[in-house]
């Protein structure tokens, strides 16, 4: 009997402009939405961070908690805990847009004190806390009293800490935001979770602390001539001569002493080689690997942003065993930290720093997974 090629199966057709309803009713024919996790820093990548909503929204973010600098800086300084900025800044990026309320919500945590007039500041701080800033008056009153709430229970605490004078110049509202938040809920990740539901961040999106410690950890860097430089704004955008400890200058491009052969992890009671640590990822962040489809480097500043990722225990191993494209995101610029002395080029900077954090006995076989 002769061999009779079964019929071809036709494609179903696929509408151009399918309505909402059979889109309602038919949950199952949505493509399923590659899930990417991203290791960044929080100022280079936002600017591509809120376009990956046009291909998927599973998309984790993770971030380093160890800035120094600026406004996050002084709520360390006054509170302790990790830093929160760089986390804040993406959770504003990822924000929903469109109507008036998401735009007003933005607008109050994205909002930055006086940074001239330190006075100024502070009673501007005090209108925002009292409920009586004009940016408070396109919210309904279920997101203001939200919101006023863990900005209240912020000024609570710099309070109870009075004798430390907290400095409100070139103070960030959303990051007074998270850091009541973070100690009422005595949780960073609470604070992200209610973040995100205050914006409105997409479903699926999920922005995550390197770290998951509640403590202060620092960043050092370790040069060729075998010096130490203590702190990511030390390391990356030192304070011009003369400003507050807490001051960066993003535009510093003044190189190095020497080339950095390695970044690695401080804790906060002391310089020494004694307090060197080697903290463990997140787990969450793990998990979120064994079930990438991406992983991203994004571009920004290579050992301050990028390099503690990769250092921490545990991420190493878990990306040399993810099974997909891994992408590093090249600057468009050289800055302090790959300047005229970079002894090595970006990507192996990275790979060499990661498998410094493997045990040698488990490189040989790690290898042939990338």
């Amino acid at each position: 009997m002769p061999n009779r090629q079964a019929p071809a199966r036709s494609l179903p057709a696929i509408a151009s402009e399918p309505s909402v309803d059979s889109v309602a009713a038919e949950p199952s024919s949505l493509p399923a939405m590659p899930h990417i996790v991203v290791f960044s820093g929080g100022t280079a990548f936002n600017s591509v961070a809120g376009h990956f909503k046009q291909l998927t929204h599973n998309v984790t973010h993770v971030l380093p908690v160890t800035d120094d600098g600026g406004s996050t800086a002084e709520v360390v300084r006054v509170l302790g805990g990790p830093a929160v900025g760089d986390i804040r800044s993406r959770c504003l990026r990822l924000a929903e847009e469109g109507d008036a309320e998401s735009e007003a919500v933005r607008q109050l945590l994205g909002h930055r004190l006086s940074s001239t007039d330190p006075e100024a500041a502070r009673q501007e701080w005090y209108r925002i806390v009292e409920g009586e800033h004009p940016l408070w008056q396109d919210l309904t009153e279920p997101y203001k009293h939200t919101i006023r709430a863990f900005l209240v229970h912020f000024q609570a605490n710099i309070l109870r800490h009075a004798s430390r004078r907290f400095n409100f110049q070139s103070g960030s509202v959303g990051n007074f935001f998270f850091a009541g938040a973070r100690i009422f809920f005595r949780s960073l990740e609470a604070a992200i979770f209610l973040f995100s539901r205050v914006a409105r961040i997409p479903e699926g999106t999920e922005t995550l602390p390197a770290l998951p410690s509640e403590g202060a950890l620092r960043l050092g860097a370790e040069l060729a001539d075998g010096s130490w430089v203590i702190g990511q704004s030390a390391i990356s955008h030192p304070a011009a001569a003369g400003a507050e400890a807490q001051s960066v200058d993003k535009a510093c491009a003044a190189p190095l002493p020497a080339a950095i052969r390695r970044a690695f992890y401080l804790s906060s009671d002391g310089d020494g080689a004694e307090h060197e640590v080697a903290p463990d990822a997140n787990p969450r962040t793990l998990a979120a690997l064994g079930r990438a489809q991406a992983v991203i480097y994004g571009m920004g500043s290579l050992y301050t942003s990028l390099v503690p990722h990769l250092v921490l225990r545990g991420v190493g191993e878990t990306i040399a065993a993810a099974r997909c494209p891994k992408i590093l995101m090249l600057n468009g610029a050289v800055d302090r930290e790959t300047g005229q002395c970079l002894r090595r080029p970006g990507a192996m900077a990275a790979s060499d720093d990661m498998h410094a954090s493997i045990p040698k006995r488990e490189l040989a076989v790690l290898w042939g997974a990338y």
